[in-house]
């Protein structure tokens, strides 16, 4: 493959060598998410990776867990507007600015929609330590299932 492609008009791929960079970026099964879940599954915790909470949203959580309406959100720094990582791009930074805010506009929306469905949204950005958001997860669905329990409405040994 040579480099000597040049970017459509109005691409977001300033070069060719960026836009093979920016496509091998994955969306999901990132580190930070692995080590999360590995570590709630150590914990015993069993989940759904990679799914839509809501079948008419098409959004779709890290982990979640669906009987006692969880989901997890690991957001990258970068695409989601980190505050304190965040780097603004040197280069198309119409484009990337623009697709940043967006991703956070489209963050607070989801957080919404799932909170008005009876959801509890937990975010984490990928810096966090993955002991730390393992541990505010379990809690979290513990706290869920507890509640679920004394209600009557799970089975305590349903699995997620």
């Amino acid at each position: 493959m040579t480099d000597d492609w040049t970017p459509p008009a109005g691409s977001w791929a300033s070069s060719a060598a960026r836009r093979r960079n920016m496509q091998a970026i994955r969306s999901r099964d990132t580190k930070p998410e692995q080590q999360v879940r590995r570590l709630l599954h150590a914990q015993g915790l069993r989940y759904r990776v990679a799914a839509k909470p809501l079948p008419g949203l098409r959004r779709t959580a890290d982990i979640i867990f669906r009987p006692v309406k969880v989901a997890v959100f690991i957001d990258g720094c970068y695409w989601h507007g980190c505050p304190e990582h965040y780097v603004a791009p040197r280069t198309n930074t119409g484009y990337w600015s623009d697709k940043v805010a967006r991703n956070m506009s489209r963050d607070s929306d989801t957080n919404q929609r799932l909170e008005e469905a009876g959801w509890t949204v937990l975010r984490f950005w990928e810096h966090e330590s993955p002991e730390e958001c393992a541990m505010r997860i379990a809690a979290e669905v513990a706290k869920h299932r507890a509640l679920a329990r004394s209600k009557g409405t799970v089975d305590p040994s349903e699995a997620d």
